[in-house]
């Protein structure tokens, strides 16, 4: 007996392990979704991603804006708009319309989706009371919502806890935290721009122009190397860069040709001076060495190629030539010049 309760346990093993592999198996066989990875989609990412409290409360405003665009054309489904107009109340404002809204929610917002619905979940008595109440005194939802009642924005202009004003940073930068209850209010400068209030041109720029409340940096002329410039173009630089030299007379840097100077190219290149650089191009394949472009600037002709009025040619060129300049000949036939006579003798005599 004993013996086949050992037998029986074995047999429930091997039966246990078989439908274990045979389930491995067929997960193994399952193909993956495309896109997917370890960690996800790149959509799933986007919409589990966490936004700053203000970006997530401004994204859930603009969805449900949209959600006003979208119904603004809609009505009461029943047949008699006048009496359900009259019995139930505008559309517009009214609680059927805020479901409507409310049901596609956040469902076109990319980044922080699923931050949004929670969100909506969060604030949804606010948003009544808004819908209901608010809508002709405060019409700017992100105003009611996100800066007064969950206060996580402040209006355009000011930052911080406490909504403190900006500094103007001279119209050339940013405040650091602007319209969000972060930052410190400092200036970032724009490219050009530098000083705690941007109030002040960078390094390679010049001041172009300047008055009580505005102030415009230009960059210096390429030709000025790092130590900026006086002004505009390459005669206001201090410093000159590599392909320019300073002129000791009148100043500022001039342009080295460096064709004149040490031509850097090789035989069968030709020079082009560049403003602070030059280029090296191929000469004609009919020159051996050359000045310029073209096979009337050859040193001397290729081989294969000979010299015919100032110009490196070869020889299927002179064959083109001399095809073009033999005098043609009259192939005309005996059976042509029949039929040619033919023709004379049965015109009528225009004279007559």
């Amino acid at each position: 007996m004993s013996r086949w309760r050992s037998f029986g346990g074995r047999a429930a093993a091997w039966l246990l392990l078989t439908t274990v592999l045979l389930a491995s198996c067929a997960l193994a066989d399952i193909p993956k979704t495309p896109g997917l990875s370890a960690g996800g989609s790149k959509k799933d990412k986007l919409k589990a991603e966490k936004l700053p409290p203000c970006k997530a409360c401004t994204a859930l405003v603009n969805s449900f804006r949209d959600g006003i665009k979208r119904t603004e054309r809609s009505k009461h489904d029943g047949g008699d708009a006048a009496w359900e107009e009259e019995r139930l109340g505008s559309y517009k404002t009214s609680e059927l319309r805020l479901v409507e809204i409310q049901e596609r929610l956040c469902q076109d917002v990319v980044r922080g989706e699923d931050q949004c619905h929670q969100l909506a979940e969060d604030y949804e008595p606010q948003i009544e009371v808004w819908w209901k109440n608010h809508q002709t005194t405060h019409p700017d939802l992100h105003q009611w919502l996100c800066v007064e009642q969950a206060a996580v924005c402040c209006p355009d202009g000011f930052y911080g806890p406490n909504c403190d004003p900006c500094p103007t940073c001279f119209g050339n930068g940013k405040c650091k935290g602007n319209g969000t209850r972060k930052g410190n209010g400092r200036c970032a400068c724009e490219p050009g721009y530098a000083g705690e209030n941007c109030d002040s041109c960078a390094a390679e720029h010049y001041e172009a122009f300047r008055d009580e409340t505005k102030l415009l940096c230009s960059p210096c002329h390429r030709a000025c190397a790092t130590g900026g410039c006086t002004g505009a173009g390459p005669n206001a630089c201090r410093v000159c860069r590599s392909g320019w030299v300073m002129d000791s007379g009148r100043g500022g840097c001039v342009d080295v040709d460096e064709c004149l100077t040490n031509n850097p190219c090789t035989k069968q290149q030709f020079c082009v001076n560049n403003e602070g650089s030059h280029s090296c191009l191929e000469c004609d394949k009919s020159c051996d060495g050359c000045s310029g472009d073209g096979p009337d600037l050859c040193d001397k002709c290729a081989d294969g190629y000979d010299l015919r009025d100032g110009m490196c040619t070869g020889a299927e060129t002179r064959s083109e030539d001399a095809a073009e300049d033999k005098p043609k000949t009259d192939d005309r036939t005996a059976d042509d010049e029949e039929t040619i006579a033919t023709v004379e003798e049965i015109q009528p005599n225009e004279e007559l």
